[in-house]
């Protein structure tokens, strides 16, 4: 005879997601579908609004198929402590109205400590997706949300090796680490076909291989007017060469006005684009460029020769077995690198383990596995 569940067996399992900004989008997608995708979990989609601009979060939403927010706090633009504090406080109020089973965050932006703090405190377990990864620079304001949302988070579900290292060298149990892989590439796998269908190249007038793909935001590039200048000095040497398309960031073009005195360099300057046409540039380009994480990844599971404009990453692994290659901001490194990619002589690279498309299935699994059996 076979027994029926009882009402706490069958009880979904409550989780709230939370994204507040661009790059959070692409890894909440594939975890929204899977936790949609099974009837085991109520999954409670929050979007702080951290970013607001129409190109950099709406569009995001609609072209990676991520239903509409079940809710948007609206906190916008200000400081580190005030963006900080306002996605707290309304965090806060929020998990006591939902008193979910768990919370989980991605990457390492502002939005993503904050709503762990508002968790910790009432104690709800955290579930920190893209734990571990280090650039050693403490100058850089994610890296800080990277070692204090690791710190009070429940599961670290990594993507490479050095993340596990990095992790149980801070004294983290490493009951509480999983390497799963890496959402970014469960959205990028699933949209290329899509993005392919697209006339992003045919619009820009540009050939496949034809271009260089250039993306800068990091305030130790964009902040600094001196810095600014001499990258894009070394930039417009390149483009003489091969056309550089630079989508600007909000942030550079602020930065482009008050540190430039609104002087645009010599390059291929567009608005902010949705994912798709910029996967479809990013998948077409000779080179990439760039002081963007995920980049550095999403280019390595592409193939795509990438130099990141940084003196660090935290992503090593895109450097060790991947297509990237950090050329810092000295413009006679830059220009000397990119012309060995030009000439032939770019990494090869390889996908890493487990950046197969299925790590949000396997997040997923384990979040059913720990809290089923805790319900």
């Amino acid at each position: 005879m076979q027994t029926q569940p009882t009402s706490r067996d069958s009880a979904p399992l409550r989780v709230v997601v939370v994204a507040g900004a661009r790059p959070n989008f692409m890894k909440i997608a594939p975890l929204m579908h899977e936790l949609r995708a099974r009837s085991r979990f109520e999954a409670i989609l929050v979007h702080t609004g951290q970013h607001y601009d129409e190109a950099m979060s709406e569009s995001f939403f609609r072209d990676l198929d991520i239903p509409e927010p079940d809710v948007n706090l609206g906190i916008g633009s200000g400081s580190h402590a005030e963006q900080t504090g306002r996605v707290l406080i309304e965090m806060e109020k929020l998990l006591l109205r939902e008193a979910p089973d768990a919370l989980v965050v991605v990457g390492d932006v502002n939005s993503t400590l904050a709503a762990s703090l508002a968790a910790v405190k009432l104690q709800i377990p955290i579930a920190h997706v893209e734990a571990g990864l280090r650039s050693g620079d403490r100058t850089m304001p994610e890296e800080i949300n990277r070692i204090l949302t690791d710190s009070i988070s429940s599961w670290l579900f990594t993507t490479e090796p050095d993340g596990d290292d990095n992790l149980q060298r801070e004294g983290i149990d490493p009951t509480r680490i999983h390497r799963v892989g890496n959402v970014m590439i469960d959205t990028l796998l699933r949209n290329l076909a899509k993005s392919r269908e697209l006339k992003t190249l045919d619009d820009l007038d540009l050939e496949p291989q034809g271009y260089a793909l250039l993306t800068l935001h990091r305030p130790s590039n964009v902040d600094d007017a001196e810095t600014l200048q001499s990258l894009f000095k070394a930039l417009e040497e390149i483009h003489r060469e091969l056309p550089i398309i630079f989508p600007v960031h909000p942030r550079t073009a602020a930065a482009i006005e008050a540190g430039l005195g609104g002087s645009k360099p010599n390059l291929r300057m567009t608005g902010p684009l949705g994912y798709l046409d910029f996967l479809q540039l990013m998948a077409n380009a000779k080179l990439v460029l760039t002081d963007s994480g995920g980049i550095q990844e999403e280019s390595t599971a592409l193939g795509v020769n990438c130099l990141t404009l940084r003196e660090n990453t935290e992503r090593p692994i895109t450097v060790s077995e991947g297509t990237n290659s950090i050329v810092g901001r000295d413009p006679a490194v830059i220009l000397s690198e990119t012309q060995k990619v030009l000439r032939g002589g770019g990494k090869s690279g390889r996908v890493p383990e487990l950046w197969d498309g299925q790590t949000s299935g396997r997040i997923v699994d384990i979040l059913e596995r720990d809290l089923g059996s805790s319900n």
